[in-house]
């Protein structure tokens, strides 16, 4: 990577994942699929809590488990539908705000790589809808 202490401060800190979460964001707010996992009408809350966990994640502050406890990330998703669909949606936003931070390229790899493991590892459902 580089000389700075991890991959939160290489990409530029809370900024950096502030703006792709934010952006991420966009495209759910319109998104027919996901947008109504969300059942507040302000997805404020919802996009501060992923910014705050990818920030820990990433080697930035603890704040999410100070706040939210461990992240147990199925758990938390298992009461929403998750299938291929739902998975390929979220990666299709997320495409997009990886892609517009303009991250070095092994950065952009090394954060893309993740997401796309992470989305995989939420599906709970194989089933089509009926």
């Amino acid at each position: 990577m580089t000389d700075q202490a991890n991959f939160f401060e290489a990409i530029g800190g809370e900024p950096t994942f502030r703006r792709l979460v934010d952006r991420f964001y966009e495209g759910v707010a319109e998104d027919p699929l996901l947008r109504p996992m969300y059942p507040e009408e302000d997805l404020g809350p919802a996009a501060d809590r992923l910014t705050l966990f990818l920030m820990q994640y990433w080697g930035g502050p603890n704040t999410y488990s100070a706040s939210r406890g461990h992240p147990r990330l199925r758990m938390r998703h298992a009461p929403f539908r998750v299938g291929p669909a739902e998975r390929d949606a979220w990666l299709l936003h997320m495409r997009a705000a990886v892609d517009s931070l303009e991250l070095p390229e092994a950065y952009e790899k090394t954060l893309w790589d993740y997401l796309e493991r992470a989305a995989y590892f939420m599906v709970n459902k194989m089933d089509p809808v009926t």
